[in-house]
């Protein structure tokens, strides 16, 4: 804002003073959606830190695991493979855990129980994911809400006020517009990232799952050396 001082002479000297607005203040004016969007936020991180930790302990690969486990069946000691698996307690130590236990069975049985707990292991790491899903689309949908509310503000704010109105009017309402559309599109995209993050991370480990379970049934065909 442009104020005019009379200066010593009397002349007018335009002295500028500079508004500032905190992050917090901006926060505040977008209303009560932002509290919404910000529980949203609240919940994605939670959801991403906790879902990264379990997941990156699940990608973690021994190598020796297959080998001892190799040489457990040959020799025949099938209690000393399975308490293997049970101490490594890892999904893919769980999926060769349920073969183990079906050894004498059919081989297609083998398969089929290796195969129902693999998606019973992948279903558990994708927990909380629909939650990051939902929040990458519904924060810019919230935003969006945020600017329409607002613009409605601001024009009934000119309407209301007719020839009388300025920019001080309907001001409010432009910064319930701007502050939540901005605040919802940062959120929606970070969850998307981090939702794409986590989805490629269980890929991984669907990947090193098929390998093991592929691995195992092979072993049950090789003759003992």
């Amino acid at each position: 804002m442009v104020l005019l001082d009379t200066a010593i002479n009397g002349t007018p000297v335009a002295t500028a003073h500079q508004m500032e607005l905190s992050l917090w203040d901006l926060c505040l004016k977008g209303g009560p959606l932002m509290i919404v969007i910000a529980l949203l936020a609240l919940v994605g991180i939670y959801i991403f830190i906790e879902r990264a930790i379990v997941i990156n302990r699940a990608a973690r690969e021994d190598d020796t695991f297959m080998k001892r486990i190799r040489d457990y069946i040959h020799e025949g000691e099938i209690e000393s493979a399975f308490n293997l698996c049970k101490k490594n307690a890892s999904p893919y130590s769980r999926l060769i855990a349920k073969g183990i236990s079906r050894i004498g069975r059919p081989v297609n049985d083998i398969q089929t129980a290796i195969e129902n707990t693999g998606n019973i292991e992948i279903a558990n790491l994708s927990k909380g994911l629909p939650w990051l899903a939902t929040t990458a689309a519904g924060a810019p949908m919230l935003g969006f809400l945020g600017t329409v509310i607002g613009m409605v503000e601001a024009f009934y704010s000119i309407a209301s006020e007719g020839n009388s109105a300025n920019i001080a009017t309907f001001s409010s309402g432009i910064y319930t517009a701007l502050v939540t559309t901005v605040a919802g599109l940062v959120v929606g995209v970070i969850a998307l990232f981090a939702y794409n993050y986590l989805v490629a991370r269980i890929n991984t480990v669907m990947n090193l799952l098929e390998s093991k379970s592929m691995e195992f049934m092979d072993l049950l065909n090789e003759p003992a050396s």
